[in-house]
C-alpha cells in the first residue's frame, strides 16, 4: 500500500494520514468508540498503509506511549496532588477571591490570560495547565461563569508562549538553528504573543462560551473547587506556594544564561529546576504550607493526595495513546513528506517557515517536531536571502507550529479531558482557538516585518 492511485509515496502518505484523522474523528464521535480503541485502529491504520514493519508499529506506538506519559503522568500526578491541597485548604478559593476582587466578577476571563501567559513563560504548556486549572473550576463556582469563558484565556496565555517566547525548548532551538538573538526574539516575541493572546483567549472565549455549554466532570470539580475550612489561608503564602516550581523553572534559565556549562552549581540548579523536581519540591511544601499549617492531619493529608489520583487515569489512558498515534506518523514519514514538498516553494521565509511548520503539525500532531523540523528547513533558505529577519522567523515558526491542534496531539485529549468536552466540542473550542492563535501572531509578525 505504498501509494495511492498512482500518486508519489509523499503524496500518498499525506492522503492515507488526511483518511486516518478523518476515521478517527467518525469513530469517535459518531460511532461513540472508546479514544484508546480507535487511537490504536488509527495507529495501526496509517503505519500499514505506510509500508511499516509489522513490529516497527507496534514498536513506534509503545514508544509514543511511553514516551508521552514518562513525562506527563509524573506532571499530572505531582500537579493534581498540589492542585488538591489548594482546593482542600482554601488556597484556590482565596486566589479566586482575590482576582475577583480586583478585577470584578465580568474580567476574570482577563485575569486568567494574563496570569497564564506570566506563568506560562518558564514552564511546560502541561505543567502550567495542572498548575492553574483548580483556578479556572474555582472562578467558574464563584462568578457563576462558564468553564469555557475562563478555560480559553487561560489555555490561550499558556500556549502562546509555549510556541514563541523562548526559553521553550522548542523556541530555544529554532533560535539556534536560525542564529537568531535570544534578547530580540524574546523582546519580539511579548510583542506578537501578547495581542495574540487577547484575540485568541479572552475574546474568543466570550464568543464560543456563549455557543458550546459545557458540564464540567463533577469528580474533576469537586477536587478543585471545594474546601470544607471556612478561614481560608493568605493570599501571599498562597501564591508563594503554586509559583513556586516556576520561580525555580525560572532560576535553571538564569542559571543556563549566566554560569558555565558543566559548573556544579548550574548542575544542581537545572535539577532543581526541572518540571518533576520543582513540582515535586512545591508539593512538599505545600503538604506544610496548606496541610499541616491549616489542621490537617498526615492521614488527612494522604487521603487528599490518594483521592486525587482516580479521575486523571482515564485522561492519562487516552492521552497515552494520543502520543502513540503521533509517534507511528512521525516514525511513518509524514514530517519528511511535507519537508520535501515544500522546501521546493518559492515564497517569502516568513510565511514559508510558518506554512512548513503548519502542515508538520496537522500531519504529525508535535509542535516541537514541527517547529525544528520548519527551522532546519528554512535556514539555509533564508541564509542564502539577504535582509531576512531572523528573529521574525523563529517567531513565524512557532507560530505555525500551533495550528490546528486535533486528535494526533496530546494536547488535545489533555484538554478534552479536563473540560469533560466530546471530541466535536474540543474540535470547536480548542481547536479553533490554537488555529486562531496560529494565524493571529502570522498576522502580527508580518506587519512586525514591514516595521523591522
Amino acid at each position: 500500500m505504498n501509494s495511492f492511485l498512482g500518486l508519489s509515496h509523499n503524496a500518498s502518505l499525506l492522503v492515507y494520514t488526511v483518511v486516518a484523522i478523518i476515521g478517527l474523528i467518525v469513530l469517535i464521535a459518531k460511532f461513540k468508540i472508546n479514544p484508546l480503541v480507535a487511537l490504536i485502529l488509527a495507529s495501526l491504520f496509517i503505519g500499514l498503509c505506510a509500508g511499516m514493519d509489522l513490529s516497527a508499529i507496534l514498536k513506534a506506538f509503545e514508544t509514543g506511549v511511553g514516551g508521552v506519559l514518562g513525562f506527563i503522568a509524573i506532571v499530572l500526578g505531582l500537579g493534581t496532588m498540589l492542585g488538591k491541597m489548594m482546593a482542600e485548604s482554601g488556597g484556590a478559593e482565596r486566589i479566586a477571591q482575590t482576582l475577583i476582587r480586583l478585577f470584578g466578577e465580568k474580567n476574570v476571563h482577563w485575569a486568567m490570560m494574563f496570569v497564564a501567559f506570566i506563568v506560562g513563560i518558564p514552564v511546560f504548556f502541561q505543567v502550567g495547565l495542572v498548575l492553574l486549572i483548580p483556578l479556572v473550576f474555582t472562578l467558574a463556582k464563584h462568578t457563576n461563569t462558564s468553564l469555557l469563558k475562563i478555560g480559553i484565556p487561560l489555555t490561550a496565555g499558556l500556549s502562546v508562549v509555549h510556541g514563541l517566547v523562548p526559553p521553550h525548548p522548542a523556541a530555544m532551538l529554532a533560535v539556534g538553528i536560525y542564529g537568531a538573538d535570544v534578547g530580540k526574539t524574546i523582546f519580539y516575541s511579548l510583542l506578537v504573543g501578547l495581542p495574540t493572546a487577547i484575540i485568541a483567549g479572552p475574546l474568543f472565549g466570550s464568543f464560543i462560551s456563549r455557543r458550546i455549554q459545557l458540564s464540567p466532570s463533577e469528580e474533576l470539580a469537586a477536587q478543585f473547587s471545594e474546601s470544607q475550612h471556612k478561614e481560608l489561608p493568605g493570599f501571599g503564602i498562597t501564591v508563594f506556594t503554586i509559583l513556586l516550581p516556576v520561580i525555580l523553572m525560572l532560576c535553571a534559565t538564569v542559571a543556563d544564561v549566566t554560569l558555565a556549562e558543566g559548573s556544579a552549581v548550574r548542575t544542581w540548579i537545572d535539577f532543581i529546576g526541572s518540571p518533576i523536581v520543582s513540582l515535586l519540591i512545591a508539593l512538599l511544601f505545600a503538604f506544610f504550607s496548606l496541610g499541616f499549617a491549616r489542621g490537617f492531619s498526615r492521614d488527612d493529608i494522604l487521603k487528599f493526595t490518594n483521592e486525587c489520583l482516580g479521575p486523571t487515569a482515564t485522561i492519562l489512558i487516552v492521552i497515552g495513546a494520543g502520543g502513540g498515534f503521533n509517534k507511528v506518523l512521525i516514525e511513518s514519514g509524514v514530517g519528511d513528506a511535507i519537508a520535501g514538498m515544500a522546501a521546493q516553494s518559492h515564497i517569502s521565509p516568513v510565511f514559508l517557515s510558518w506554512l512548513i511548520a503548519g502542515l508538520i503539525r496537522v500531519a504529525t500532531g508535535s509542535a516541537t517536531v514541527a517547529m525544528t523540523t520548519a527551522a532546519g528547513i528554512v535556514a539555509p533558505i533564508a541564509a542564502a536571502m539577504p535582509g531576512v529577519n531572523l528573529e521574525l522567523l523563529v517567531l513565524a515558526t512557532g507560530a505555525g507550529s500551533l495550528i490546528l491542534s486535533h486528535v494526533n496531539d496530546s494536547g488535545f485529549w489533555l484538554i478534552k479531558e479536563f473540560f469533560n468536552m466530546t471530541v466535536t466540542q474540543t474540535l470547536k473550542t480548542w481547536t479553533m482557538m490554537e488555529t486562531i492563535l496560529s494565524v493571529s501572531a502570522l498576522i502580527f509578525i508580518m506587519l512586525l516585518d514591514i516595521v523591522v
